[in-house]
């Protein structure tokens, strides 16, 4: 592995713990204005310091991150579709590497959406990327959607997905956990991040969450709503962070989230 890419891969797993969090806040880039994300720069700012990387588009990029303190950036390359559209998997790259030189970006993310009708284009598409970004030394995050079929969230599907991505060259794979997550774990040679996907019903469900997926072999986790839509925010982030880097339990992540929050 070139140097270039081992550099941009420790900025976001830190060495010393070998796990990462990332903030996920590219949601709007098929959903649009979501709730509390109106205004991502005022809702992430309090947040940044607490995140190992954050996962965005060019656009909110420029226009509401502070370049003098933002934390390593994934960012969002893949898009085209939208939430009022006929299949969400009609995804295509948007953003290129160009995009990322010029951003100094720590990687790029592209979703693939396996057993969907551009099930073809997303794999080329991520292939692509993949090509052009070897050449730079600039690892590239695979997304393994599942649009509005959330059901397919099982081990069969995700292991099939994080496994086909890894074939094509993925350095790290987001995927969603699941039952028997350990199984689609060791079916992936290159490490898995797990999603938050929706908001859950408690912060106490989001702790277990995060908790699982790393006992199950995860190496950390990429959290955008379960985190920002919080009325604590701040609070869960501490608490998430307390679990993926100090090996908090869920109980003692728990009680530093009620000792924090407002």
């Amino acid at each position: 592995m070139d140097w270039g890419m081992k550099n941009r891969l420790s900025k976001l797993v830190r060495p010393q713990t070998g796990r990462s969090i990332w903030l996920a806040m590219d949601h709007g880039y098929f959903l649009g204005p979501v709730q509390r994300l109106e205004k991502p720069g005022v809702t992430v700012k309090p947040l940044l310091p607490y995140a190992d990387a954050i996962m965005l588009t060019r656009g909110v990029l420029r226009n509401c991150i502070d370049p003098d303190t933002s934390p390593p950036v994934i960012l969002r390359v893949s898009g085209g579709n939208s939430i009022q559209g006929d299949d969400l998997s009609n995804e295509t790259l948007l953003a290129g590497i160009n995009d990322a030189l010029r951003l100094n970006v720590a990687a790029v993310a592209f979703s693939i959406y396996i057993g969907a009708k551009y099930e073809h284009q997303t794999l080329v598409g991520l292939s692509n990327l993949i090509n052009q970004a070897q050449e730079y030394g600039i690892p590239v995050l695979a997304v393994t959607a599942v649009g509005k079929e959330l059901a397919k969230r099982d081990v069969k599907f995700l292991s099939l997905s994080c496994r086909i991505a890894a074939e094509l060259g993925a350095q790290i794979i987001k995927t969603y956990y699941c039952e028997d997550f350990q199984k689609v774990v060791e079916s992936s040679p290159v490490p898995l991040v797990i999603a938050g996907g929706p908001k859950l019903k408690t912060e106490t469900d989001a702790l277990q969450l995060a908790y699982d997926a790393l006992k199950s072999g995860a190496i950390g986790v990429d959290m955008g709503r379960n985190i920002w839509q919080s009325r604590n925010s701040l609070a869960m982030i501490k608490s998430i962070r307390h679990i993926v880097h100090e090996n908090a339990s869920v109980e003692d992540a728990k009680k530093l989230f009620e000792s924090l929050k407002k």
